[in-house]
């Protein structure tokens, strides 16, 4: 079964967006308009919920950006477990997944905030694990400069480890809460973790009861090596950057490789694709619509913001020369630098306004154009085609972007018998259907919710 999310983003997801006429009005901090859209993306049965996040005002230097707010900046939203906290009480089926750093946090206080989140929510919470791409992050942690990538990767598998092993703290009937004989708890199932590692010394146990789930889903980004063996090893998700359906298959391919090494099959990972859909009833709707967003884009804006997505400044080039070479790494985010070389080398090469004004619309994901079968026709193409398992959908509008899609493409969809008519169960693990983590302190007994089937087999 395909797998759908989408982002909790009111800006719409592209660069323009939110100057559109459809667009929503006085967006910042507006709690009615994010309960809104998770109560549409529930009624179209979407697995889950996205709020990416960072810990600075970015772009402050910048000013071109700074003052258009592009996408990804976030100067002023809400700490995504706490506004999902929120959500869970207006929503009952849909996963909510929240991103925390790995380098800027503690194990103890990320693993009570996602064990929290997953009882208020009935088992829904989700863990977008982030190492922090931006320099800016640092200088608000006591760091002179940015971790080194290869440190924050092996502090951040550490940091996942303690997290799960502060999750098996509690046997799931721990809290026996016996009135007639006054014991609220059996002291016989509980487990200390004492850790002491390389980066953290951690003693635990953790002061919350066994979460619905057992551990939240965990979902990271995996484009260069070292997150792609990551993912492998800790990930229930991981999010695919491709441009092109020979892409995505190649990186989908090489990510199931590597899964057997960990003692893990195929389907106990999740292969996320981003895609940015624009849905019309006819195609020329769509083009209307594409041109309008375009028109949008001012050149001193759009220059800015591929600069950043490719970690190199571009204002000094020629708009309508070529772009510069992008080989050799980044310490930041590999991925869209990555997508956007093999672009401009696939198309012969592309002049920075070319580039902007295809990276844009869809800020780096694959742009889906077309009408509902056309739309159905591509996702089915990918889902099939072993290059997605699921999609990270954006619209280029919010909310009208969400509402078309629902209305239009999630029947199509079903028709198919693609994608759910109806929620699996009540958790994330169960709409997504992955395995329930298994406490190895404290096997579940048989009163205990017992672990969930896979594809319709009994674990």
């Amino acid at each position: 079964m395909m797998h759908l999310m989408t982002g909790l983003l009111p800006l719409g997801f592209h660069l323009a967006g939110w100057r559109h006429p459809d667009a929503y009005e006085h967006q910042t901090m507006n709690l009615e308009q994010a309960i809104e859209v998770a109560k549409l993306a529930e009624a179209a049965k979407f697995d889950m919920l996205f709020v990416a996040d960072g810990n600075a005002v970015r772009q402050m230097d910048n000013p071109d950006l700074f003052e258009a707010n592009s996408i990804s900046d976030r100067p002023a939203v809400y700490d995504p477990v706490t506004l999902y906290a929120a959500l869970s009480q207006h929503t009952s089926h849909i996963g909510m997944l929240a991103t925390s750093s790995t380098t800027y946090e503690e194990p103890y206080i990320t693993a009570r905030r996602f064990a929290s989140l997953d009882h208020l929510s009935g088992g829904r919470s989700c863990w977008n694990i982030v190492t922090g791409s931006y320099p800016g992050d640092s200088v608000n942690f006591g760091f002179a400069e940015h971790v080194e990538k290869s440190v924050r990767y092996e502090r951040s598998d550490e940091f996942v480890e303690v997290c799960k092993g502060l999750w098996d703290s509690w046997a799931a009937d721990a809290f026996v809460e016996d009135k007639s004989s006054g014991r609220y708890l059996d002291a016989s199932k509980v487990h200390t973790l004492n850790h002491v590692g390389t980066h953290f010394s951690v003693k635990g146990p953790l002061n919350v009861a066994r979460m619905p789930q057992g551990y939240p889903v965990l979902c990271l980004a995996g484009q260069s090596e070292a997150g792609r063996e990551m993912a492998a090893k800790q990930a229930d998700v991981v999010f695919s950057v491709a441009s092109t359906l020979a892409e995505a298959q190649a990186f989908y391919a090489d990510v199931k490789r590597r899964l057997p090494a960990y003692g893990r099959s195929a389907d106990e990972l999740k292969i996320m694709t981003g895609v940015t859909v624009y849905v019309g009833e006819t195609e020329a709707e769509v083009d209307e619509l594409d041109a309008q967003l375009q028109a949008l884009i001012e050149p001193r804006v759009g220059v800015a913001y591929l600069s950043k997505l490719v970690e190199m400044d571009l204002r000094g080039y020629d708009v309508d020369g070529p772009l510069p070479d992008l080989s050799g790494d980044t310490n930041a985010i590999a991925a869209y630098r990555i997508m956007i070389r093999a672009m401009s080398e696939r198309e012969g090469g592309l002049t920075i306004r070319q580039a902007y004004e295809r990276v844009l619309p869809s800020m780096g994901q694959t742009v889906v154009k077309g009408t509902p079968v056309q739309i159905a026709d591509q996702l089915e193409e990918w889902y099939r085609g072993g290059a997605a398992d699921a999609f990270n959908v954006g619209f280029p509008v919010m909310p009208t972007g969400l509402r078309r899609f629902a209305e239009l493409v999630v029947p199509e969809l079903q028709r198919r018998g693609l994608f759910r008519t109806e929620y699996e169960g009540t958790t994330l693990r169960d709409s997504l259907g992955l395995r329930y983590p298994v406490n190895p302190y404290f096997p579940a007994p048989a009163s205990v919710r017992p672990v969930q089937p896979v594809n319709g087999e009994a674990l």
